[in-house]
């Protein structure tokens, strides 16, 4: 950095906000820009070459094409245009025996019926298809049907315009994955030049592409295989007979392995490990654990293949995160993940991503995923016509989560950051993703997954980093990873603060599997300190936030597992001057609760009106007792009538609010003090002028409060 840069630097103004760690990352790299080693000789080959005019570009290649000074003897031969080469085959025959062998077990379909009549009338098809869907088997089929032989494969490299050189008897030949891109797309002309040479050669000719190759104009035939079903029955009907197949195809096994997508190879392995159950030689157990097996050979053939490329690898791992969620949202976090990947394996090329390159419908077959529109569940509301986007078998992306994380380390680092920044996304579903993501990477690998993600949103100054914390060890708590608990005890009780409250708020959200471990947790983290956190608050005090986070986890532990609960908190509320501000600042946090997913009506006031209507009135007992001690509290006793006004309100248009709070209130009043509070309450809302309560006049007439 210049001095004059330094100086402006320490010019600044103390006050001025300190920018955030991206914008001053991109400055360190701006900066570091600007000291750039000096390029490498290879690599000012390589852009000379690329960029410099033609004759600098010969002369480097070591092809000199005229002269210039000097003298020259003996012969000079001078060639205008590119250099002559001899021909080269650049095809092989297919062996016959394959031919014979795919003749037994091939099903044909309505696209091999229409690419077969194309071949028969015009010689040359194009098939557009995905990749290990079987195209090379119906290329091979449709020239054995028309009763050509032998049959030749071209290698797919290949140039368009050197095909004429290639196709020269008349026999079939076959050319898969021809290479068809933007900057080389096929041309109609091409074809039918084409065409009129395999006229005069007599040859017939079978190209196969990619779904995304630019065809332009050029007629084809999109490539779609026979039910899976068909497929295996043709495998396994050759062996057990006709009359096993139904019985096989009924089995459990059979059954699950068809509801899932495979490849045709796939499916063919399959094929034998039933023909192997048949004969007796393994049992169902063994046959269901194939299915399994075959997830695990994808998910490697996918991460260590040439194909699919960085980018698809990266939209793989990121539909792993978001299965099941918007294919957009998908695609779009996808392209962050392909930068940093590409970052450690290519660093010096910066990496291109082509904004309009991508056919959701390939990469969905890539994927072996299917796409269906739903609502998507927002703050808002939900929100109807959501492209969504998951795997067929729905042990994909947790297996494919697993190998990333525990058999390409190499990755590691690059997909921990990427998942820290989706922790920081302003949409909740993907920070949601990114805790999840962290919980599955726990069930691989907890130590790494701890110190590369979960504990630093727990150290963060980041609420938010905290809560995504929490949801992670929560979910890994869930998923049964030893340990866990420990660790959520731990920090509960501990004396670092964000990570009290990131296991405080773990424990809310766990109150409904694991009540008692909870509430005894909650608890331990109330007696660490003195008391008198919340001791003596009145209206004008805040609660200080510790506080506040263990009275949200009992309120979620309240309302979520109800009456066990609601009775080891009564008991601690009369004996235990510690836990009592927090379970009184929990109960009245739950009263202030308007409605659930159930029912639009409070529901503590719910839970009352059907505890005291139940044959055994323990809970409504317990809930009187709560309501009595927030009444009596000078902490909690105006907001607690606050809420009681809130619920008359609601008894205006409700009758069985009314009846639930006529009940409540007719047990609340049998004190002096409450008596006075509740008639004070109920005549001032049905005398007022501004908003008169029809339901508190009821009540005062029902409690006989006149």
């Amino acid at each position: 950095m210049s001095q004059e840069a330094a100086a402006a630097g320490a010019a600044k103004p103390a006050e001025e906000p300190a920018q955030d760690d991206e914008q001053q990352k991109q400055q360190d790299e701006a900066a570091d820009n600007q000291d750039q080693p000096r390029q490498e000789a290879w690599a000012a080959r390589r852009d000379l070459i690329a960029h410099a005019p033609d004759f600098v570009s010969t002369l480097v290649n070591r092809d000199q094409f005229g002269q210039t000074g000097g003298t020259h003897y003996g012969d000079q031969h001078i060639h205008l245009g590119v250099r002559a080469e001899a021909n080269r085959t650049l095809s092989g025959p297919v062996p016959r025996s394959e031919i014979e062998k795919l003749t037994q077990v091939f099903r044909e379909c309505p696209s091999f019926d229409a690419a077969l009549t194309r071949l028969r009338d015009d010689r040359i098809v194009v098939l557009s298809g995905g990749r290990e869907t079987g195209r090379r088997s119906a290329a091979l089929m449709m020239l054995h049907r028309l009763g050509i032989e032998p049959v030749r494969s071209i290698v797919p490299h290949i140039h368009f315009p050197e095909l004429p050189d290639q196709v020269e008897a008349s026999t079939g030949y076959v050319l898969c994955d021809l290479a068809v891109s933007r900057n080389r797309p096929l041309r109609e002309a091409q074809l039918l030049a084409l065409r009129e040479h395999l006229e005069r050669t007599r040859a017939r000719l079978v190209i196969t592409v990619e779904p995304s190759a630019a065809l332009g104009d050029v007629p084809f035939v999109r490539w779609e295989p026979p039910p899976a079903e068909e497929i295996l029955h043709a495998h396994v009907a050759p062996s057990t007979g006709e009359s096993a197949w139904p019985e096989l195809c009924g089995l459990t096994a059979v059954k699950e392995f068809l509801t899932r997508h495979h490849r045709p190879d796939e499916i063919e392995q399959f094929a034998r490990q039933l023909v192997a159950h048949h004969r007796g030689e393994i049992d169902e157990e063994r046959l269901a654990a194939y299915g399994e097996t075959a997830v695990v050979t994808q998910v490697d053939r996918w991460l260590t293949g040439e194909k699919p490329d960085l980018r698809d690898k990266a939209f793989l791992v990121s539909l792993a995160v978001f299965d099941k969620a918007p294919y957009a949202v998908t695609a779009e976090l996808a392209d962050g993940l392909f930068v940093r990947l590409h970052k450690v394996q290519e660093p010096s090329i910066p990496p291109a991503i082509p904004v309009f390159g991508s056919s959701r419908e390939e990469r969905l077959r890539l994927a072996h995923a299917h796409g269906y529109v739903t609502a998507e569940v927002t703050e808002w509301g939900p929100l109807e016509g959501k492209f969504c986007a998951a795997f067929r078998d729905e042990r994909t992306a947790r297996m494919l989560l697993t190998e990333v994380w525990n058999l390409h380390p190499s990755a590691r680092p690059a997909f921990a950051e990427w998942i820290h920044k989706l922790a920081d996304d302003r949409r909740p579903l993907v920070r949601t993703r990114a805790a999840s993501a962290a919980a599955l990477l726990a069930t691989a690998d907890l130590s790494s997954a701890m110190a590369h993600l979960i504990e630093p949103w727990a150290d963060s100054r980041s609420p938010h980093s905290w809560l995504t914390a929490a949801n992670a060890l929560t979910m890994t708590q869930l998923l049964k990873v030893p340990t866990v608990s420990r660790i959520l005890h731990d920090w509960c009780t501990g004396d670092v603060e964000s990570r009290r409250w990131t296991a405080i708020r773990a424990y809310g959200l766990l109150g409904p599997v694991h009540h008692e471990e909870t509430l005894s947790a909650l608890v331990d983290a109330m007696h660490r300190h003195p008391s008198t956190e919340v001791d003596g608050q009145d209206d004008d005090n805040e609660v200080p936030e510790e506080a506040r986070q263990l009275a949200d986890a009992l309120q979620l532990l309240l309302l979520a597992v109800r009456e066990p609960v609601l009775a080891a908190l009564v008991e601690l509320l009369h004996c235990d001057r510690v836990v009592r501000p927090h379970a009184l600042l929990a109960f009245f946090q739950a009263c202030k609760q308007t409605k659930d997913d159930d029912i639009d009506r409070p529901p503590v006031l719910d839970w009352y009106g059907r505890a005291a209507a139940a044959d055994d009135p323990t809970a409504a007992r317990h809930l009187i007792a709560f309501w009595n001690a927030l009444l009596a509290d000078r902490a909690h006793n105006s907001q607690a009538l606050g809420v009681l006004r809130g619920w008359i309100h609601r008894a205006d248009d409700d009758p069985e609010a009314e009846s639930a709070l006529a009940t409540l209130l007719a047990a609340l009043v049998t004190t002096t003090t409450n008596r006075r509070r509740i008639s004070h309450l109920l005549h001032t809302l049905s005398n007022s002028k501004a908003a008169p309560s029809a339901g508190a006049d009821r009540l005062l007439k029902r409690l006989s409060l006149d």
